[in-house]
């Protein structure tokens, strides 16, 4: 493995660059706002029957929501940590950790990822960049990650826009699909492959699904531009230019999800990327999503406190039921199913 000294700052840049500047995408848009639902005016259900409860790990979870994997490595990660996983423990909402890279590299920095003691009921999934997999990284590494974080999964984070700009950044992702084919096949947790905020098509959702993958988070682009942040932290006045040909760069979130199910992916099919609130996240899994992830939305919450995380979560599910009623859907198989989804004129 790589020497880490860089691991920490690094994290504590990305959070303070999420906090503090604008790295949204822009000219072009998650898409989720070419859709509109066709309001029923006499919904026949009663607002305090709607249920929101979903399944995912093999747990059942009382919403189909995800805190998408942000931070980790740092003592203000672990800050956040700790409130996102208290929020989602109380909220009924499933978590998924940072990248636990620096957890192996700087064992000192372990304790950021142990946030199970916080949130014992939930789906919980660790996280590592899946290029790890060419610079060093077993199959007994990954082994390691899912004791220490308890996880019910983990996940492969697919960057490789971001690492090519990242100074220092691991750039060779050749011959990954068979590492993650014979990691699906061995590990004894579920695996997962999730996108960063630039998308996965279609076809590469069918072909993850027939090396072994569990799920896939397709995290389509609308939302964080990774090629930003790293601007933002970069030195080299070469990649700073390039960096501002990408900025609209990626899958929209809702193409992600429809190409998923047009290509014949049956798998569970997280949407995340630029979801701020109740009613995307809601058309997001009426286009084909089971669930909906939110990360740098919440993340000014989750560096406030537990209480204001929970606040929002709850505002996002109050969003999300009353679009439930105002289409007359009662359980999430029926908001699924909804026929009252349609692109906007």
């Amino acid at each position: 493995m790589k020497p880490s000294n860089s691991i920490s700052d690094r994290k504590n840049e990305h959070i303070r660059i999420s906090l503090e500047e604008d790295v949204s995408s822009k000219n072009i848009t998650t898409g989720l706002e070419k859709y509109r639902f066709i309001h029923q005016a006499l919904p026949e259900l009663d607002f305090k029957d709607i249920n929101l409860s979903s399944s995912f790990l093999g747990k059942r979870v009382k919403t189909p929501f995800v805190i998408s994997s942000m931070t980790g490595g740092t003592q203000q990660a672990m800050e956040i940590n700790k409130n996102l996983a208290l929020a989602a423990q109380a909220r009924g909402w499933s978590m998924g950790l940072g990248s636990t890279r620096a957890a192996l590299e700087s064992p000192e920095q372990a304790y950021t990822f142990q946030v199970r003691k916080y949130a014992p009921h939930i789906p919980l999934f660790a996280n590592l960049g899946a290029v790890q997999l060419n610079y060093g990284f077993t199959m007994d590494d990954c082994r390691k990650i899912i004791a220490l974080t308890e996880a019910d999964a983990l996940v492969l984070h697919l960057n490789s826009l971001q690492e090519v700009f990242q100074t220092g950044g691991d750039t060779n992702f050749k011959g990954l699909m068979t590492k993650i084919e014979s990691l699906c096949t061995h590990l004894d947790v579920p695996v997962g492959i999730k996108e960063v905020g630039w998308g996965i098509d279609g076809v590469l959702a069918k072909k993850l699904s027939e090396l072994g993958v569990s799920f896939i988070d397709s995290a389509g682009s609308g939302g964080t531009s990774w090629s930003q942040v790293e601007k933002l932290r970069s030195a080299d006045p070469l990649k700073i230019k390039a960096a501002e040909a990408f900025i609209d760069w990626g899958i929209p979130t809702s193409e992600c999800i429809v190409s998923a199910r047009k290509h014949g992916y049956s798998g569970m099919l997280l949407a995340s990327g630029g979801i701020t609130n109740g009613v995307e996240a809601a058309k997001a899994i009426a286009l084909g999503a089971d669930l909906a992830g939110f990360g740098r939305s919440i993340l000014h919450r989750a560096a406030e406190s537990s209480d204001a995380l929970i606040n929002l979560l709850n505002l996002i599910e109050l969003e999300f039921k009353i679009v439930m009623f105002g289409i007359g859907a009662e359980s999430m198989n029926q908001l699924k199913n909804t026929p009252y989804l349609i692109k906007a004129l």
